[in-house]
């Protein structure tokens, strides 16, 4: 009894944690019930380093190596409500890293697409995703400054990386009435803004501030 006691006590506390985050979460100013629930439902100790599991519901950025980081948990659930995610049905995320985002965001749509320039984190993503049974996510090796035009039109599009413009190929890919939210400014994280767009015709988009962050740059390229 006592060896079973300890896996579902770890359980326990792993859920407080997340509930918890969920909390602060929300009293950061994130109001969308569904967006909260999809944070509550992603096991993020799955996608941090096992050395980091200690500090995976802290809501701060962590590193997973190879010189990126697994988002802060706000900013995945703010990016997630600036999308309007709930109830969207094909999305693409740029610079999928861990794959927490992405595990987050397919708690809301039916379709979730995923670019990775290095090899090593796409691995290690559809790992973890495979790790916590979900199965609405695909990845890609490739370069996310390309996108993912096979699966194009995408209802929204949310970029996991800081570039001083977007490219083009995004801005294409974006389905009429669709949304991207992406950081923009200095790669090097002195200054970057998170900003939406709204793609109301195919030649017309609509652009609007909501916040300073900090990512890490969109590189272009792959890495094996």
């Amino acid at each position: 009894m006592a060896d079973d006691a300890q896996p579902e006590g770890h359980d326990r506390a792993r859920g407080a944690a997340r509930e918890a985050l969920v909390r602060t979460v929300a009293r950061e100013g994130v109001r969308d019930r569904a967006v909260l629930e999809a944070m509550a439902a992603v096991p993020r100790e799955l996608f941090v380093d096992p050395s980091d599991a200690a500090s995976a519901y802290d809501d701060h950025p962590l590193p997973i190596g190879h010189g990126q980081t697994i988002s802060q948990p706000f900013i995945v659930a703010l990016m997630a409500e600036a999308a309007e995610l709930s109830g969207a049905g094909r999305v693409l995320e740029i610079g999928a890293g861990s794959g927490y985002a992405a595990a987050v965001f397919a708690q809301l749509t039916s379709e979730v697409y995923g670019v990775e320039r290095d090899r090593r984190l796409v691995e290690r993503a559809r790992l973890a995703l495979s790790r916590a049974g979900e199965t609405r996510v695909t990845l890609r090796w490739g370069d996310g400054n390309e996108g993912w035009p096979e699966h194009a039109p995408y209802d929204a599009i949310l970029v996991s990386a800081a570039a001083e413009t977007i490219p083009e190929a995004l801005f294409q890919q974006l389905a009429v009435g669709g949304r991207l939210v992406a950081p923009i400014g200095d790669p090097a994280g002195m200054h970057q803004e998170l900003r939406r767009w709204r793609k109301r015709a195919p030649q017309r988009v609509d652009e609007e501030t909501l916040c300073a962050v900090r990512f890490v740059p969109l590189r272009a390229g792959i890495v094996g």
